[in-house]
């Protein structure tokens, strides 16, 4: 098991990351506070012209690279219609439920910069007026967002200017439990961001000498299908991607292990690749799980997707309730940051 964890420093930084709003298309903000902190740490980085970051630290062998990748873009939705009633309907960003927001504060993100705090809601969510409060669909032609503004019409919350395309994001309620559990939106994908930050950070701090030039690259269009399909060196041999593990029936991965996908929608992960992350979790007595995630896509499989040749391998956290309140727990980082070390420090497979 890995000996340079920091479990606390690790928890500040994913609060950090998750409070800062990032649907995929709004990722500035967050991108330059993680620029900010490889500047601290004098790791060299370059920004793709889609906003990703692509850090870089050199191995012993410079001539066959290592890939790996987290995205910090989220969820979220942006202003599709303003309604006579002056509330918002609203267009999804990402795949999720209606259901799984429901309820949840947001903030609106206005052209000028200015923020808008609001409620998501059924339009038909007052008991004592609707009769199928309860039943009626949660669609979008229902699910609205009620702004905290003195508004009564379409011209007044468009005086607060608000308008048609504007980002939505909705809020993280982040929490720590004293029985370890983290309970956040967005801990896809920013719980193994904070890991793969965490990770240069112990390679920095400690002198670690990796034997292959590696690449931690920060993807910021994840969520809508083309995160990391772009921008790969044509030294990179193994492209790792760092994803939540999902769980439900039927499937093996839990909160407490690290999840290695074998397989997901778009087919199985290379072999090999796959293999030697198992091995190295059997030596190391890291607690893993494999699994096949039948509803899920990655960056890694969105590289192949593009035709970039490479053997791509997915693990990470495993995620409770993804894509809705989502919750992990702090073993479950701890073994996938261990795997994530063991990895980048072990020789390159051959064939």
């Amino acid at each position: 098991m890995s000996s340079v964890f920091k479990e606390k420093e690790t928890i500040q930084l994913l609060q950090k990351l998750v409070e800062i709003p990032s649907p995929s298309g709004y990722t500035k903000e967050i991108m330059k506070f993680m620029a900010s902190l490889l500047d601290d740490m004098q790791v060299t980085y370059q920004l793709s012209n889609k906003g990703a970051l692509i850090a870089t630290i050199e191995g012993k062998d410079t001539s066959k690279h290592r890939l790996l990748t987290a995205h910090t873009d989220t969820l979220g939705a942006m202003v599709k219609e303003i309604k006579g009633s002056g509330r918002l309907k609203l267009s999804m960003i990402g795949g999720f439920n209606w259901n799984a927001v429901e309820g949840e504060y947001c903030h609106i993100h206005t052209a000028s910069g200015k923020r808008v705090r609001g409620t998501i809601l059924m339009h038909q969510t007052t008991v004592h007026v609707y009769k199928n409060a309860g039943s009626a669909e949660r669609s979008v032609e229902n699910i609205e967002v009620r702004l905290d503004e003195k508004v009564t019409n379409a011209d007044e919350t468009r005086a607060l200017g608000i308008e048609v395309g504007d980002f939505v994001s909705f809020d993280p309620r982040f929490e720590q439990t004293d029985s370890g559990f983290i309970k956040s939106r967005h801990l896809d994908d920013k719980a193994s961001t904070a890991l793969l930050l965490q990770l240069i950070a112990s390679i920095k701090e400690n002198d670690l000498k990796l034997p292959n030039t590696t690449h931690f690259y920060i993807s910021n269009n994840e969520e809508i299908g083309y995160g990391g399909n772009s921008n790969i060196p044509a030294e990179v041999v193994e492209y790792i991607a760092v994803d939540m593990g999902a769980i439900g029936d039927g499937q093996t991965s839990d909160e407490y292990t690290v999840s290695i996908c074998a397989k997901d929608s778009s087919g199985p992960y290379h072999y090999d690749l796959t293999r030697h992350l198992v091995d190295l979790a059997k030596q190391q007595g890291i607690e893993y799980k494999l699994d096949i995630y039948p509803y899920y896509g990655s960056d890694a499989s969105a590289a192949i997707r593009a035709g970039f040749d490479v053997k791509h391998a997915l693990f990470g956290p495993g995620i409770e309730a993804s894509h809705a309140y989502e919750r992990t727990h702090i073993d479950s980082l701890k073994h996938t940051a261990a795997l994530l070390e063991a990895y980048v420090l072990s020789p390159m497979e051959t064939e």
